[in-house]
């Protein structure tokens, strides 16, 4: 089978450019290969299929709360009190 590649510039600060580098290197990998990878796991239904069940039935339960730090202090406070 046969992949089709197309070049796509990124601009980004240097450091982070040479992080990117190092880590790639680090991993054995180029840029390209590590940022691919990377976006591979933004896809919704393969980010859906990696949660376990109990995780995925979680996700977006909080979608449209507002709530702070002390919301959370105040239910710790709350519950070992």
């Amino acid at each position: 089978m046969y992949v089709m590649h197309t070049k796509l510039t990124l601009r980004m600060d240097d450091v982070l450019v040479e992080q990117a580098k190092a880590e790639a290197a680090q991993r054995g990998k180029s840029v390209s290969q590590m940022f691919a990878e990377f976006v591979a796991l933004l896809a919704p239904s393969r980010r859906e299929r990696a949660l376990p069940p109990v995780t995925g039935s979680l996700r977006g339960i909080m979608k449209g709360r507002r709530l702070s730090e002390e919301d959370y202090k105040k239910h710790l406070r709350g519950k070992y009190s």
